[in-house]
């Protein structure tokens, strides 16, 4: 087996883990917007409760009904500083996602690279053997030849 052949299988399996790589960003890419669209939908509630608080309690609204409302909106702040953790986080393994699908995508192009420069030059060794072998004939005929006709 040629050496190109040899590394063409190596180029095959980085190829595959390069893929690997960016189905696992496209997946945490997908999980960061399920992420960040939770964390929108949280404060978009948050602003609408709050808003509707603050409009009872001008309206006049009884101690246990304020205590039930605050304790609501508390929990759902909550909720948002926890979603806010979880976008973070999604960014962040994403992130690093991203470098590890990158780095491995720079690997495949190098190997690539490599693949196509040796497979170019097994091309021209293969090239100059038969030409030195049709040398060699046209010189072995000549010779024949005028052996031939010297004789």
């Amino acid at each position: 087996m040629k050496r190109a052949e040899r590394l063409r299988m190596v180029e095959r399996a980085i190829d595959d883990i390069e893929r690997r790589r960016a189905g696992t960003l496209a997946a945490s890419e997908r999980h960061l917007s399920a992420c960040a669209a939770k964390l929108a939908e949280l404060e978009t509630y948050h602003k609408a409760y709050t808003r509707q608080f603050n409009e009872r309690a001008e309206a006049g609204i009884g101690g246990a009904g304020l205590r039930d409302y605050q304790a609501f909106l508390a929990r759902l702040a909550e909720a948002v500083r926890q979603q806010t953790t979880l976008v973070v986080r999604a960014r962040t393994e994403r992130d690093a996602d991203r470098r590890n699908w990158q780095n491995a995508a720079q690997r495949a192009e190098a190997v690539g690279r490599l693949v196509s420069r040796w497979k170019n030059e097994e091309l021209r060794l293969g090239e100059l053997s038969e030409q030195r072998e049709s040398d060699d004939r046209a010189q072995r005929r000549s010779l024949t030849e005028r052996a031939a006709h010297g004789a």
